[in-house]
């Protein structure tokens, strides 16, 4: 049990005074020899910004939406430690919560949770003896929630308060008469941010004084005294130190003030050396940094001083452009866009923002669509959305989340931006992720950013930041002819896309993924249990890599580098069995024994090998998970060597229905094994990951029509495939025999980067573990593009 004197100030509705009230109240208390510390409900962070004046502590907030009811008394602690006074500032009206949320989250909410003593503060310059019955119903309406005392505010003269104060049947702590000397002023997002304030210290003074001059400080400490012991104790970062240290940039200053107190406490706890630094005064980012952290503000109203510091704008585009990892919320979104409302920002988005008169306020739980700096595919969260800015476009090709069938944002392997603002401590693991992609970052010389010369993103000759986490639709770019993306060219059947509108019709409600497993579970003639939908093949190996606390997980390589990714992220390292050149054909005798998960492709990306049954059940050993990455199996005429239709007892076979189906936005994908290992990996999916579009097209997917169809695409794949080889072969370009919608060609040194200035996107294949630059992965398309791509090669080749 903890002892922790403390009261929550609240108001019957906004603009009542609670936040002059209560940072008057935490400054006199303060002043006359008591440590406090200040909390604020929900989810702002302006507030908070006048506690930490008030109290030389940090403001914190409580607020459940964020983290979750559970934290809320641990954070309180937490925040309060060595405190012997906390103080809580309410949110709007003592009972008011989201719309529809029946109060959830709200100051009484809070105040109940924590057992806190209410005191109200109460605008009376529009009422007098009305105020009693206000004060009286206030009191009444939750037995649960205790309002202990009352502070009039915005009294009009000695008589008008002797009236209100009268009609009050409740103890009256202070009357406070008006006084606009102790106002902080406004702005389109309510307050302005004390950062922002020159005169705030002066304020504070000016506040603190009149507050213990008309408040009774005693009374309102022995109300805090009533407060119950505490049977919890304070939070802890929930998170395991990285090695290596990575240096982590933070931006503050006056135009990025939003960011909550735990964020930088997470990061440290996770390994890293957290630095800051003034996108509007200084005019180079921190010395030898492996992270960049942009948090929210004010950047609208600064627009011209940001574009006034070129030197800062071009360090920071060359940093992100550079992959060094780096987190974007809100304002951060808006200074990496090309500009905002004309004035040039950072130019890293192909997007600009905006002013408008429109509000957006609101809750968001979101999941991440694809690996990114703050987690794998599939990692959830709930965040918060406050701006009156508006980006163009919305998202990126890539988006960071999606929220109710919603894309938002942008999101790259090194790269994750969006309006979402996040409160770390409900979701910890996005801090463990960050610090884990800075610590894997790849090791440059001290401060190299400032001095490299600037490239585009998209540029397909510039070495990827991670290879791990390269992608081919990063190269199809500008205009380019895409042989990079591994996904049909062939327009989806009108089947399929009238199955993806009535998911998006169906997504008034939470998606059900039954019917997907139904229909998954009778086209493979497997029991429903061994059946798993999922968001794509991404998330499945994300939820592997949390599986178990895996001894040796090992990848048969060269792979498809997601499952190395989902591992890392998971704090495992994989060991790598590197197959030899030329065939690449599987050698058993390579995989370690003591590999407790083997995870390994068939047909394998990038090589298109197409490994037999019987080689694979001989990688089967007791107590090994083996993992077969079928993602390319359904473009193979008759899937002959597929596991999906057999139930093995530790095999878990991974499906996707992105590629041959031509929908990789929808993300749409499956596991079949055991019922013991599908009901773990179950337990840690994230609720309704899979969305309703993407549950319609598993069904779609798997109805005889859509046999027929697949059968038929991947007889066309393999005629356009052999069109691709004979010419390369003409060409004298050696190749690895394929059986897949690719093919892997050793076209030499160099010729990759050629062929990109040609106007034509080959996949880069150095980033795959075992090749080099010599080799690219070409996908198939339809002869009459193939020819031309063969053409080019030609010259580039001569």
């Amino acid at each position: 049990m903890t002892s922790l004197p403390r009261v929550v100030i609240a108001a019957p509705a906004s603009g009542h005074g609670k936040t002059t009230v209560a940072t008057g109240l935490m400054a006199a208390l303060r002043r006359s020899g008591h440590e406090v510390s200040g909390h604020k409900v929900g989810p702002d962070y302006i507030d908070p910004g006048y506690h930490a004046l008030a109290t030389g502590r940090p403001g914190r907030n409580l607020d459940a939406h964020l983290v979750g009811e559970d934290l809320l008394v641990p954070l309180l602690l937490h925040g309060a430690r060595d405190a012997d006074v906390a103080v809580v500032e309410g949110v709007m009206g003592l009972f008011d919560g989201q719309i529809g949320g029946r109060g959830f989250a709200s100051t009484a909410h809070v105040a109940a949770l924590t057992r806190t003593p209410v005191v109200l503060v109460v605008d009376a310059s529009h009422a007098s003896r009305s105020i009693g019955a206000l004060v009286a119903g206030m009191h009444a309406f939750d037995p649960e929630v205790p309002v202990a005392g009352v502070i009039v505010n915005k009294v009009g003269s000695d008589r008008h308060a002797r009236e209100v104060v009268d009609a009050i049947d409740l103890p009256v702590l202070g009357v406070i008469s008006r006084d606009d000397g102790i106002v902080a002023p406004s702005r389109h997002l309510g307050l302005v941010p004390m950062d922002e304030r020159d005169d705030a210290a002066a304020a504070l003074d000016r506040l603190s004084e009149r507050i213990a001059a008309t408040v009774d400080l005693d009374h309102l400490l022995a109300i805090a005294r009533t407060a119950p012991d505490l049977d919890a104790e304070p939070w802890t970062p929930d998170v395991t130190p990285v090695a290596g240290r990575p240096r982590i940039a933070v931006a503050g200053g006056r135009a990025f003030t939003f960011r909550y107190a735990e964020t930088e406490e997470l990061l440290c706890a996770a390994g890293a050396e957290v630095v800051t630094f003034d996108p509007l005064e200084d005019r180079d980012l921190p010395h030898g940094i492996d992270g960049l952290y942009l948090g929210g503000g004010f950047p609208e109203v600064h627009a011209a001083a940001i574009a006034a510091n070129t030197p800062m704008r071009s360090a920071v585009r060359e940093a992100v452009l550079d992959g060094i990892p780096t987190v974007a919320e809100c304002a951060g979104l808006l200074y990496l866009c090309r500009s905002l409302d004309g004035a040039p920002m950072a130019g890293v988005l192909e997007a600009d923002a905006r002013m408008t008169g429109r509000l957006t306020l609101a809750y968001r739980h979101a999941t991440a669509p694809a690996d990114s700096v703050l987690g794998s595919a599939g990692t959830a969260a709930t965040g918060h959305e406050f701006h009156r800015t508006h980006v163009t476009p919305e998202h990126g090709p890539i988006a960071a989340w999606t929220s109710d069938d919603r894309s938002l944002g942008f999101a790259s392997s090194s790269l994750h931006a969006s309006y979402l603002h996040l409160h770390w401590a409900g979701t910890p693991h996005v801090a463990q992720a960050f610090v884990q992609a800075a610590a894997h970052a790849t090791a440059r010389p001290a401060g190299h950013h400032a001095t490299r010369p600037e490239r585009r993103e998209l540029d397909p000759a510039a070495a990827p930041a991670d290879p791990l986490r390269h992608h081919g639709d990063v190269e199809a770019a500008d205009g380019r002819l895409d042989f990079a993306v591994n996904v049909s060219t062939e327009p989806r059947p009108e089947w399929l896309s009238e199955a993806l509108a009535r998911g998006v019709t169906g997504s008034d409600r939470y998606p059900d993924a039954r019917p997907a497993a139904r229909a998954i579970a009778h086209h493979f003639a497997r029991p429903l249990e061994e059946v798993l939908p999922s968001a794509g093949a991404a998330e499945v190996f994300g939820l592997v890599a949390r599986l178990r606390a895996w001894q040796r997980p090992t990848i048969v390589h060269p792979q498809f580098t997601e499952p190395d990714v989902a591992l890392r992220l998971a704090g495992h390292e994989p060991t790598h069995v590197v197959l030899a050149a030329e065939e690449f054909a599987l050698a058993p005798d390579a995989v370690p024994e003591d590999a407790d998960l083997l995870v390994i492709g068939n047909p394998t990306n990038p090589t298109g090998r197409l490994h037999r049954v019987r080689e694979l059940e001989a990688l089967r050993r007791p107590g090994r998970l083996l993992v077969v990455d079928e993602a390319f199996m359904d473009a193979v005429p008759g899937e002959p060597e597929s596991l999906a239709a057999r139930s093995l007892p530790d095999v878990l076979v991974v499906r996707s229905l992105t590629k041959l189906w031509a929908m990789p936005g929808i993300r749409a994908g499956f596991a079949l094994g055991p019922a013991e290992v599908i009901a773990d990996l179950r337990a840690l999916q994230t609720p309704w990951s899979v969305s309703a579009p993407a549950i319609e097209a598993m069904v779609a997917c798997h109805r005889p029509e859509a046999t027929a169809e697949a059968t038929a695409r991947a007889s066309r794949l393999a005629r356009w495939r052999a069109v691709l080889v004979d010419g390369l072969a003409e060409l004298g370009v050696p190749t690895v025999p394929s059986q897949a919608p690719f093919v892997l060609a050793q076209v030499g040194y160099g010729i990759h980067a050629k062929l990109a200035s040609a106007g034509y996107a080959v996949r880069r294949a150095d980033t795959f573990p075992g090749l080099d630059d010599r080799w690219v992965r070409i996908a198939v398309r339809p002869p009459e593009l193939t020819r031309k791509l063969l053409t080019a090669l030609r010259i580039e080749l001569s």
